[in-house]
């Protein structure tokens, strides 16, 4: 394994469950309680997502609109946080947890990854409410995020917790719309790292090998998971460029 200095040990030793150990069909929704509560009953570290409420809480949930995993119609950033923890996922008996919801529930049994979404908008307000939450905490917690500004601030924030970036190499994700090119060419190619120094990658397993996590790896001793390892092929390509894989669908 490859750490680098600012990168605890634990932060790649285990693999880690994509949103929480989720089997929709078995009741237990992505980024839910149960998810959290399955993954430390099978030993596996923990990643989560989190969205901005409209009153400022970070909402443990993937996706901006509410539609697919609530049948709500509405955005999390437009909806309070005393209305969100109300809303069923999934059809379960699950609800929307908060950061703090959600810390509670693993107690530091098992370490915690959590990405910070963001709109490439320059609002912090997001990144500034989880490093207030994560810099209570007592066990293992990370915070990464697809957008360097955020981990550039974050450092500032809480200089303590490990901060990673989330890449790709071909930004063909439809998020990217509205990126400008030189953008795009800068969070493909990590042209931000003189700013955003991040201490570990989180980088899409179809796009390695490549040259961004090989020279982080080998030359800047940085360690590099990889998401969404899904199938044996997939499982491979981590094993042989990654130090950890974030996984669904099975148990490794």
């Amino acid at each position: 394994m490859t750490v680098g200095s600012n990168a605890p040990a634990w932060l790649t030793a285990r693999p880690i469950a994509h949103r929480g150990l989720h089997d929709r069909a078995a009741g237990i929704p992505e980024n839910t309680l149960a998810a959290a509560r399955a993954a430390i009953a099978g030993g596996y570290a923990i990643e989560c997502d989190v969205q901005i409420s409209a009153d400022g809480e970070a909402m443990v949930f993937h996706d901006e609109a509410l539609g697919r995993l609530t049948g709500a119609v509405a955005l999390v950033a437009e909806t309070r946080t005393d209305a969100l923890r109300s809303l069923a996922v999934a059809g379960s008996s699950e609800t929307i947890p908060t950061l703090p919801d959600t810390l509670a529930a693993i107690a530091g049994r098992v370490p915690l990854v959590v990405e910070v979404k963001s709109r490439f908008t320059g609002d912090l307000r997001l990144v500034e409410r989880v490093a207030a939450i994560v810099a209570e905490y007592d066990g293992p917690v990370a915070v990464k995020s697809f957008d360097p500004a955020l981990i550039e601030a974050f450092a500032g924030l809480a200089p303590r917790i490990p901060r990673g970036i989330v890449g790709e190499t071909s930004q063909d994700d439809p998020a990217y719309a509205l990126m400008t090119e030189s953008l795009r060419h800068s969070l493909a190619n990590l042209l931000h790292l003189e700013a955003s120094r991040p201490d570990f990658l989180s980088w899409r397993v179809d796009d390695l090998p490549c040259a961004a996590t090989f020279l982080s790896r080998h030359l800047g001793r940085m360690p590099v998971m990889t998401w969404t390892v899904r199938n044996p092929d997939q499982r491979q390509r981590a094993h042989e460029h990654a130090d950890q894989m974030v996984f669904e669908g099975f148990r490794p």
